[in-house]
Protein backbone atom coordinates (compact mmCIF):
# COMPACT_ATOMS: atom_id res chain seq x y z
CA UNK A 1 0.00 0.00 0.00
CA UNK A 2 1.27 3.53 -0.87
CA UNK A 3 2.46 5.79 2.06
CA UNK A 4 -0.81 8.61 2.54
CA UNK A 5 0.64 12.13 2.80
CA UNK A 6 -2.57 12.81 4.79
CA UNK A 7 -4.22 10.55 7.14
CA UNK A 8 -7.79 8.75 6.84
CA UNK A 9 -10.59 9.64 8.86
CA UNK A 10 -13.30 7.26 10.37
CA UNK A 11 -15.78 9.05 11.97
CA UNK A 12 -18.64 7.61 13.69
CA UNK A 13 -21.37 9.35 14.80
CA UNK A 14 -24.47 8.05 17.07
CA UNK A 15 -28.03 9.28 17.14
CA UNK A 16 -29.23 10.53 20.65
CA UNK A 17 -26.16 9.32 22.79
CA UNK A 18 -25.81 10.68 25.70
CA UNK A 19 -22.40 11.71 27.43
CA UNK A 20 -22.70 9.20 30.23
CA UNK A 21 -23.10 5.74 28.52
CA UNK A 22 -19.73 4.74 28.09
CA UNK A 23 -17.87 2.50 30.86
CA UNK A 24 -14.43 3.72 30.85
CA UNK A 25 -15.36 7.22 31.02
CA UNK A 26 -17.60 6.43 34.36
CA UNK A 27 -20.83 4.73 33.67
CA UNK A 28 -20.18 1.31 35.31
CA UNK A 29 -23.19 -0.24 34.59
CA UNK A 30 -23.05 -0.02 30.82
CA UNK A 31 -20.80 -2.32 28.74
CA UNK A 32 -18.90 -0.55 25.85
CA UNK A 33 -15.43 -2.25 25.40
CA UNK A 34 -14.46 -1.00 22.02
CA UNK A 35 -15.36 2.64 22.70
CA UNK A 36 -13.59 1.85 25.73
CA UNK A 37 -10.02 1.29 23.67
CA UNK A 38 -10.94 4.36 21.92
CA UNK A 39 -10.75 6.37 25.32
CA UNK A 40 -8.00 4.68 26.01
CA UNK A 41 -6.08 5.13 22.54
CA UNK A 42 -6.93 8.73 22.50
CA UNK A 43 -8.22 12.02 23.91
CA UNK A 44 -12.17 12.03 25.02
CA UNK A 45 -13.47 15.75 25.30
CA UNK A 46 -15.83 15.00 28.28
CA UNK A 47 -17.43 18.80 28.02
CA UNK A 48 -18.51 18.30 24.32
CA UNK A 49 -22.10 20.06 23.94
CA UNK A 50 -24.06 20.46 20.83
CA UNK A 51 -25.76 24.29 20.68
CA UNK A 52 -29.45 23.13 21.22
CA UNK A 53 -31.96 23.15 18.57
CA UNK A 54 -34.66 25.47 16.18
CA UNK A 55 -36.60 22.46 15.60
CA UNK A 56 -37.76 19.69 17.83
CA UNK A 57 -35.87 16.98 16.17
CA UNK A 58 -32.91 18.74 17.24
CA UNK A 59 -30.95 16.13 15.37
CA UNK A 60 -31.30 18.07 12.49
CA UNK A 61 -29.80 21.24 13.06
CA UNK A 62 -27.00 19.25 15.61
CA UNK A 63 -25.50 17.26 12.03
CA UNK A 64 -25.99 20.30 10.06
CA UNK A 65 -23.75 22.06 12.26
CA UNK A 66 -21.03 19.31 12.44
CA UNK A 67 -20.92 19.28 9.07
CA UNK A 68 -20.87 23.20 8.27
CA UNK A 69 -18.67 23.86 11.70
CA UNK A 70 -21.76 27.00 11.64
CA UNK A 71 -23.32 27.57 14.86
CA UNK A 72 -27.23 26.98 15.19
CA UNK A 73 -28.42 30.26 14.09
CA UNK A 74 -25.80 30.91 11.16
CA UNK A 75 -28.00 27.82 9.33
CA UNK A 76 -30.24 27.72 6.57
CA UNK A 77 -33.64 27.01 8.77
CA UNK A 78 -32.91 24.15 11.25
CA UNK A 79 -30.88 22.58 8.63
CA UNK A 80 -33.44 20.72 6.83
CA UNK A 81 -31.21 21.78 3.77
CA UNK A 82 -27.56 22.94 3.33
CA UNK A 83 -27.01 26.00 0.48
CA UNK A 84 -24.08 25.92 -1.84
CA UNK A 85 -21.97 29.07 -0.01
CA UNK A 86 -22.04 27.17 3.32
CA UNK A 87 -18.52 24.44 3.05
CA UNK A 88 -19.04 20.85 4.03
CA UNK A 89 -16.79 19.29 5.88
CA UNK A 90 -16.62 16.15 2.97
CA UNK A 91 -17.16 18.33 0.52
CA UNK A 92 -14.11 20.18 1.80
CA UNK A 93 -11.69 17.01 2.49
CA UNK A 94 -12.76 16.38 -1.49
CA UNK A 95 -10.70 19.26 -2.61
CA UNK A 96 -7.61 18.10 -0.74
CA UNK A 97 -7.66 14.58 -2.56
CA UNK A 98 -9.89 12.64 -0.14
CA UNK A 99 -12.13 10.02 -1.42
CA UNK A 100 -15.41 10.40 0.64
CA UNK A 101 -17.90 7.40 1.70
CA UNK A 102 -20.78 7.62 3.69
CA UNK A 103 -23.63 5.24 5.19
CA UNK A 104 -26.38 5.48 7.37
CA UNK A 105 -28.13 7.84 8.33
CA UNK A 106 -28.36 11.77 6.68
CA UNK A 107 -30.73 14.20 8.18
CA UNK A 108 -30.01 17.11 5.87
CA UNK A 109 -30.90 16.70 2.59
CA UNK A 110 -30.08 14.39 -0.50
CA UNK A 111 -28.53 17.95 -2.34
CA UNK A 112 -25.95 18.33 0.87
CA UNK A 113 -25.08 14.61 1.01
CA UNK A 114 -24.31 14.36 -2.77
CA UNK A 115 -22.02 17.40 -2.19
CA UNK A 116 -20.30 16.05 0.33
CA UNK A 117 -19.18 12.20 -0.43
CA UNK A 118 -17.96 10.37 -3.85
CA UNK A 119 -19.45 7.18 -2.53
CA UNK A 120 -21.39 5.21 -0.27
CA UNK A 121 -23.80 2.37 0.52
CA UNK A 122 -27.05 2.37 2.31
CA UNK A 123 -27.93 5.31 2.76
CA UNK A 124 -30.77 6.35 5.01
CA UNK A 125 -32.48 10.05 4.29
CA UNK A 126 -34.65 10.76 7.03
CA UNK A 127 -35.43 11.17 11.43
CA UNK A 128 -35.91 7.86 12.06
CA UNK A 129 -37.50 4.58 11.04
CA UNK A 130 -37.44 0.90 12.06
CA UNK A 131 -33.96 -0.24 12.51
CA UNK A 132 -34.71 -3.97 11.07
CA UNK A 133 -36.57 -2.29 7.98
CA UNK A 134 -34.27 0.36 7.01
CA UNK A 135 -35.60 2.28 3.92
CA UNK A 136 -32.27 2.97 2.41
CA UNK A 137 -30.79 4.35 -0.91
CA UNK A 138 -27.74 3.13 -3.04
CA UNK A 139 -25.05 5.71 -3.83
CA UNK A 140 -26.24 7.69 -7.01
CA UNK A 141 -23.68 9.15 -8.84
CA UNK A 142 -26.16 11.96 -10.02
CA UNK A 143 -26.79 13.12 -6.79
CA UNK A 144 -30.47 13.03 -7.46
CA UNK A 145 -31.78 10.32 -5.27
CA UNK A 146 -35.37 10.72 -6.84
CA UNK A 147 -36.49 7.11 -6.15
CA UNK A 148 -39.33 6.94 -3.72
CA UNK A 149 -40.49 3.57 -2.53
CA UNK A 150 -44.16 2.73 -0.75
CA UNK A 151 -43.52 1.55 2.81
CA UNK A 152 -46.12 -0.26 4.89
CA UNK A 153 -46.14 0.77 8.46
CA UNK A 154 -48.59 -1.19 9.66
CA UNK A 155 -49.74 -4.52 7.57
CA UNK A 156 -53.54 -4.74 9.04
CA UNK A 157 -54.18 -1.32 8.65
CA UNK A 158 -54.13 -1.10 4.08
CA UNK A 159 -54.43 2.78 4.60
CA UNK A 160 -51.08 3.33 6.97
CA UNK A 161 -49.00 3.45 3.55
CA UNK A 162 -46.07 6.00 3.55
CA UNK A 163 -43.00 6.65 0.97
CA UNK A 164 -39.69 6.98 1.86
CA UNK A 165 -36.50 7.71 -0.68
CA UNK A 166 -34.74 4.75 -1.07
CA UNK A 167 -33.91 2.14 -3.47
CA UNK A 168 -34.80 -1.28 -1.08
CA UNK A 169 -35.36 -2.33 2.23
CA UNK A 170 -33.44 -4.23 4.20
CA UNK A 171 -36.07 -6.95 6.51
CA UNK A 172 -34.44 -8.53 9.25
CA UNK A 173 -31.56 -6.82 9.77
CA UNK A 174 -30.63 -4.34 12.44
CA UNK A 175 -29.59 -0.80 11.08
CA UNK A 176 -26.12 -0.82 13.08
CA UNK A 177 -25.22 -4.36 11.58
CA UNK A 178 -26.34 -2.89 8.11
CA UNK A 179 -24.39 0.49 8.17
CA UNK A 180 -21.35 -1.40 9.81
CA UNK A 181 -21.00 -4.05 7.01
CA UNK A 182 -21.55 -1.84 4.50
CA UNK A 183 -18.17 0.04 6.07
CA UNK A 184 -16.30 -3.10 6.39
CA UNK A 185 -16.99 -4.08 3.02
CA UNK A 186 -15.69 -0.08 1.71
CA UNK A 187 -12.67 -0.91 4.04
CA UNK A 188 -12.04 -4.38 2.64
CA UNK A 189 -12.08 -3.47 -1.37
CA UNK A 190 -10.38 -0.10 -0.74
CA UNK A 191 -6.79 -0.13 -2.94
CA UNK A 192 -6.81 3.67 -3.77
CA UNK A 193 -3.57 5.53 -3.20
CA UNK A 194 -5.96 8.72 -1.78
CA UNK A 195 -6.75 8.80 1.54
CA UNK A 196 -10.42 8.17 2.72
CA UNK A 197 -12.77 10.19 4.86
CA UNK A 198 -15.66 7.22 5.91
CA UNK A 199 -18.60 8.96 7.78
CA UNK A 200 -20.58 5.83 9.35
CA UNK A 201 -23.53 7.35 10.72
CA UNK A 202 -25.89 5.11 12.88
CA UNK A 203 -29.18 4.84 13.35
CA UNK A 204 -28.86 3.63 17.12
CA UNK A 205 -29.87 4.14 19.86
CA UNK A 206 -32.80 6.62 18.85
CA UNK A 207 -35.98 4.96 19.22
CA UNK A 208 -37.88 2.62 18.94
CA UNK A 209 -34.96 0.78 20.47
CA UNK A 210 -34.87 -2.77 19.28
CA UNK A 211 -32.02 -5.06 19.36
CA UNK A 212 -30.61 -8.64 19.34
CA UNK A 213 -31.84 -10.20 22.02
CA UNK A 214 -28.76 -11.13 23.96
CA UNK A 215 -27.90 -7.24 23.90
CA UNK A 216 -31.31 -7.03 25.92
CA UNK A 217 -30.45 -9.78 28.33
CA UNK A 218 -27.08 -8.13 29.23
CA UNK A 219 -29.11 -5.32 31.18
CA UNK A 220 -32.16 -6.36 34.12
CA UNK A 221 -34.26 -3.21 34.54
CA UNK A 222 -34.22 -4.41 38.32
CA UNK A 223 -31.05 -2.80 38.97
CA UNK A 224 -30.34 -0.44 36.78
CA UNK A 225 -30.22 2.51 38.94
CA UNK A 226 -32.24 5.54 38.66
CA UNK A 227 -30.67 8.62 37.99
CA UNK A 228 -30.44 10.99 41.42
CA UNK A 229 -33.01 13.80 39.40
CA UNK A 230 -35.07 11.33 38.43
CA UNK A 231 -38.87 12.28 38.92
CA UNK A 232 -42.51 11.97 38.26
CA UNK A 233 -42.62 15.07 35.92
CA UNK A 234 -41.18 18.43 34.83
CA UNK A 235 -41.80 21.12 37.12
CA UNK A 236 -43.07 23.65 35.16
CA UNK A 237 -43.77 24.02 31.63
CA UNK A 238 -40.61 24.40 29.45
CA UNK A 239 -42.68 24.46 26.19
CA UNK A 240 -42.38 21.05 24.59
CA UNK A 241 -44.13 18.77 27.39
CA UNK A 242 -46.60 17.21 24.86
CA UNK A 243 -43.82 17.20 21.80
CA UNK A 244 -43.25 13.09 20.67
CA UNK A 245 -40.58 12.27 22.91
CA UNK A 246 -42.21 13.42 25.46
CA UNK A 247 -45.42 10.90 24.89
CA UNK A 248 -42.95 7.94 24.83
CA UNK A 249 -43.77 7.19 28.42
CA UNK A 250 -47.34 8.25 30.30
CA UNK A 251 -47.59 11.23 32.80
CA UNK A 252 -46.44 10.80 35.69
CA UNK A 253 -43.33 8.79 35.02
CA UNK A 254 -42.78 5.74 37.08
CA UNK A 255 -39.59 4.05 38.49
CA UNK A 256 -40.42 0.59 36.82
CA UNK A 257 -40.98 2.61 33.33
CA UNK A 258 -37.77 4.32 33.14
CA UNK A 259 -35.44 1.86 34.49
CA UNK A 260 -37.08 -0.52 31.36
CA UNK A 261 -36.54 2.55 29.15
CA UNK A 262 -33.03 2.94 30.74
CA UNK A 263 -32.24 -1.07 30.32
CA UNK A 264 -33.17 -0.80 26.71
CA UNK A 265 -30.88 2.17 26.12
CA UNK A 266 -27.84 0.72 27.37
CA UNK A 267 -28.46 -2.60 25.27
CA UNK A 268 -28.92 -0.74 22.61
CA UNK A 269 -25.75 1.04 22.56
CA UNK A 270 -24.14 -2.16 23.75
CA UNK A 271 -24.91 -3.69 20.66
CA UNK A 272 -24.05 -0.64 18.69
CA UNK A 273 -20.65 -0.72 19.97
CA UNK A 274 -19.99 -3.95 19.07
CA UNK A 275 -20.59 -3.26 15.59
CA UNK A 276 -18.04 -0.33 16.05
CA UNK A 277 -15.71 -2.96 16.82
CA UNK A 278 -16.36 -5.34 13.98
CA UNK A 279 -15.43 -1.99 12.23
CA UNK A 280 -12.20 -0.99 14.02
CA UNK A 281 -11.00 -5.17 13.11
CA UNK A 282 -11.74 -4.96 9.55
CA UNK A 283 -9.72 -1.01 9.70
CA UNK A 284 -6.55 -3.31 11.08
CA UNK A 285 -6.91 -6.25 9.31
CA UNK A 286 -6.79 -3.98 6.23
CA UNK A 287 -3.65 -2.47 6.95
CA UNK A 288 -5.59 1.30 7.45
CA UNK A 289 -5.04 1.47 11.12
CA UNK A 290 -2.17 3.14 11.63
CA UNK A 291 -2.72 5.90 9.22
CA UNK A 292 -6.69 6.58 10.56
CA UNK A 293 -7.49 9.07 12.81
CA UNK A 294 -10.99 8.03 14.37
CA UNK A 295 -13.94 10.17 16.06
CA UNK A 296 -16.73 9.07 17.99
CA UNK A 297 -19.29 11.72 18.50
CA UNK A 298 -23.27 11.88 19.26
CA UNK A 299 -25.71 13.93 17.68
CA UNK A 300 -27.13 15.07 21.09
CA UNK A 301 -28.28 13.67 24.24
CA UNK A 302 -31.45 12.39 25.83
CA UNK A 303 -33.36 13.08 29.31
CA UNK A 304 -35.39 9.20 30.02
CA UNK A 305 -36.64 10.25 33.23
CA UNK A 306 -34.11 12.87 34.52
CA UNK A 307 -35.51 16.20 35.07
CA UNK A 308 -39.37 14.37 34.58
CA UNK A 309 -38.54 14.37 30.96
CA UNK A 310 -38.06 11.54 27.90
CA UNK A 311 -36.75 13.45 24.93
CA UNK A 312 -33.71 16.08 24.13
CA UNK A 313 -35.83 19.09 23.69
CA UNK A 314 -34.20 21.09 26.91
CA UNK A 315 -31.49 22.66 27.75
CA UNK A 316 -30.42 20.53 30.78
CA UNK A 317 -27.23 18.90 30.43
CA UNK A 318 -28.13 15.11 29.67
CA UNK A 319 -29.90 16.22 26.46
CA UNK A 320 -26.79 18.50 25.42
CA UNK A 321 -23.47 16.84 26.53
CA UNK A 322 -22.35 14.15 24.17
CA UNK A 323 -19.72 11.85 24.00
CA UNK A 324 -16.69 12.90 21.99
CA UNK A 325 -13.37 11.39 21.27
CA UNK A 326 -10.67 11.18 18.63
CA UNK A 327 -7.89 8.96 18.52
CA UNK A 328 -4.77 8.18 16.10
CA UNK A 329 -2.32 10.29 14.58
CA UNK A 330 -1.57 13.74 15.98
CA UNK A 331 -4.37 12.81 19.08
CA UNK A 332 -2.68 12.61 22.56
CA UNK A 333 -3.44 8.93 23.64
CA UNK A 334 -5.11 8.50 27.17
CA UNK A 335 -6.14 11.97 27.56
CA UNK A 336 -9.03 14.03 28.90
CA UNK A 337 -9.54 16.87 28.08
CA UNK A 338 -12.74 19.11 30.18
CA UNK A 339 -12.51 22.50 27.41
CA UNK A 340 -15.98 23.94 26.70
CA UNK A 341 -16.60 23.05 23.53
CA UNK A 342 -19.17 22.31 20.99
CA UNK A 343 -20.18 19.62 18.13
CA UNK A 344 -19.52 22.61 15.29
CA UNK A 345 -15.87 22.41 16.36
CA UNK A 346 -14.86 19.07 15.01
CA UNK A 347 -14.82 20.11 11.01
CA UNK A 348 -11.96 22.78 12.38
CA UNK A 349 -10.33 20.39 14.30
CA UNK A 350 -9.93 17.88 11.74
CA UNK A 351 -8.99 20.38 9.23
CA UNK A 352 -6.20 21.04 11.91
CA UNK A 353 -5.22 17.23 12.61
CA UNK A 354 -5.03 16.08 8.43
CA UNK A 355 -3.12 19.80 7.45
CA UNK A 356 -5.82 21.47 5.31
CA UNK A 357 -6.95 24.70 5.53
CA UNK A 358 -9.95 25.97 7.70
CA UNK A 359 -12.78 27.20 5.55
CA UNK A 360 -13.89 31.07 6.43
CA UNK A 361 -17.74 29.77 6.50
CA UNK A 362 -16.56 27.58 9.55
CA UNK A 363 -17.55 28.99 12.70
CA UNK A 364 -15.86 26.75 15.40
CA UNK A 365 -12.97 26.54 16.65
CA UNK A 366 -9.53 24.09 16.56
CA UNK A 367 -9.62 21.94 19.62
CA UNK A 368 -6.12 20.55 18.94
CA UNK A 369 -4.68 23.71 21.14
CA UNK A 370 -7.05 21.63 24.05
CA UNK A 371 -5.67 18.40 23.50
CA UNK A 372 -2.16 19.05 22.94
CA UNK A 373 -1.69 22.24 25.38
CA UNK A 374 -4.32 22.06 27.81
CA UNK A 375 -5.57 25.22 26.20
CA UNK A 376 -8.72 27.18 27.02
CA UNK A 377 -10.96 27.26 24.25
CA UNK A 378 -13.75 29.45 25.61
CA UNK A 379 -14.95 30.74 28.56
CA UNK A 380 -18.63 30.63 27.94
CA UNK A 381 -21.41 28.93 26.05
CA UNK A 382 -24.42 29.62 24.91
CA UNK A 383 -27.39 27.03 24.10
CA UNK A 384 -31.11 27.56 22.98
CA UNK A 385 -34.25 25.64 21.94
CA UNK A 386 -36.93 26.58 19.44
CA UNK A 387 -38.49 30.30 21.03
CA UNK A 388 -39.10 28.91 24.68
CA UNK A 389 -35.16 28.40 26.12
CA UNK A 390 -32.12 30.29 26.08
CA UNK A 391 -28.87 28.96 28.16
CA UNK A 392 -25.41 30.29 29.29
CA UNK A 393 -22.65 28.50 31.24
CA UNK A 394 -19.06 29.34 32.21
CA UNK A 395 -16.93 26.18 34.59
CA UNK A 396 -19.52 26.69 37.50
CA UNK A 397 -22.44 28.07 36.98
CA UNK A 398 -25.35 27.44 34.47
CA UNK A 399 -28.40 29.46 33.63
CA UNK A 400 -31.51 28.85 32.14
CA UNK A 401 -34.33 30.84 30.95
CA UNK A 402 -37.95 29.91 30.39
CA UNK A 403 -40.74 32.35 28.53
CA UNK A 404 -43.66 30.54 27.82
CA UNK A 405 -47.27 31.78 27.38
CA UNK A 406 -45.64 35.07 28.06
CA UNK A 407 -44.73 33.45 31.75
CA UNK A 408 -40.88 34.01 32.29
CA UNK A 409 -39.30 31.15 34.93
CA UNK A 410 -35.53 31.31 35.72
CA UNK A 411 -32.97 28.57 37.24
CA UNK A 412 -29.67 28.47 37.95
CA UNK A 413 -27.81 25.85 38.79
CA UNK A 414 -24.18 25.40 40.48
CA UNK A 415 -22.92 22.58 38.32
CA UNK A 416 -19.69 21.94 39.37
CA UNK A 417 -21.49 20.80 43.18
CA UNK A 418 -24.92 19.83 41.28
CA UNK A 419 -24.06 18.20 38.16
CA UNK A 420 -27.24 16.69 38.00
CA UNK A 421 -29.06 20.47 38.65
CA UNK A 422 -31.13 19.34 41.04
CA UNK A 423 -30.60 22.62 43.13
CA UNK A 424 -32.25 25.75 41.49
CA UNK A 425 -30.03 28.67 42.98
CA UNK A 426 -31.39 31.87 41.05
CA UNK A 427 -33.90 32.99 44.34
CA UNK A 428 -30.91 32.11 46.75
CA UNK A 429 -29.62 35.03 49.01
CA UNK A 430 -25.99 35.66 47.12
CA UNK A 431 -26.44 34.44 43.89
CA UNK A 432 -27.94 37.47 42.26
CA UNK A 433 -24.00 38.43 41.25
CA UNK A 434 -23.70 35.23 39.24
CA UNK A 435 -27.33 35.44 38.19
CA UNK A 436 -26.32 39.23 36.60
CA UNK A 437 -22.76 38.65 35.39
CA UNK A 438 -24.81 35.04 33.62
CA UNK A 439 -27.37 37.67 31.94
CA UNK A 440 -24.86 39.69 30.80
CA UNK A 441 -23.07 37.12 29.00
CA UNK A 442 -26.64 35.65 27.75
CA UNK A 443 -27.43 39.21 26.23
CA UNK A 444 -23.54 39.01 24.65
CA UNK A 445 -24.35 35.65 22.94
CA UNK A 446 -27.76 36.96 21.60
CA UNK A 447 -26.12 39.51 19.88
CA UNK A 448 -22.92 37.48 18.53
CA UNK A 449 -25.02 34.84 17.08
CA UNK A 450 -27.55 37.35 16.00
CA UNK A 451 -30.11 35.17 17.84
CA UNK A 452 -33.40 36.68 16.35
CA UNK A 453 -35.26 35.82 20.26
CA UNK A 454 -37.65 39.05 19.59
CA UNK A 455 -39.03 37.41 16.46
CA UNK A 456 -40.19 34.65 18.42
CA UNK A 457 -41.84 36.24 20.86
CA UNK A 458 -38.96 36.24 23.92
CA UNK A 459 -40.21 38.97 25.99
CA UNK A 460 -37.69 39.12 28.28
CA UNK A 461 -35.02 40.84 26.02
CA UNK A 462 -36.22 44.11 26.29
CA UNK A 463 -34.31 45.38 29.23
CA UNK A 464 -33.16 41.79 30.85
CA UNK A 465 -29.64 42.80 31.46
CA UNK A 466 -30.79 45.37 34.27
Amino acid sequence: MAELTRPNILFFFTDDQRFDTIHALGNEAIHTPHIDRLVRQGTAFTFAHIMGGTSPAVCMPSRAMLHTGRQLFALQGAGEAIPNEHVLLGEHLQRFGYRTWGAGKWHNGPASYARSFSDGAEIFFGGMDDHWNVPACDFDPTGRYDKASPVVLNPKATNQVTYRLCDHIRPGKHSSELFAEAAIEFLRRYDDEAPFFMYLSFMAPHDPRTMPREFLAMYDPETVELPPNFTGGHPFDNGELKVRDELLEEFPRTAPAIRRHLAEYYAMISHLDAQIGRVMEALEATGHAANTLVVLAGDNGLALGQHGLMGKQNLYDHSLRVPLIMAGPGVPQGMRSDALCYLHDVMPTLCDLVGVPIPETVQGRSLVPAMRQGATIRDTMYFAYKEYQRAVRDRRYKLIEYVVDGRRTTQLFDIEHDPWEQHNLAHEPGMSEHLHRLRRDLIRWRDETEDRATDWGLCFWSGYAE
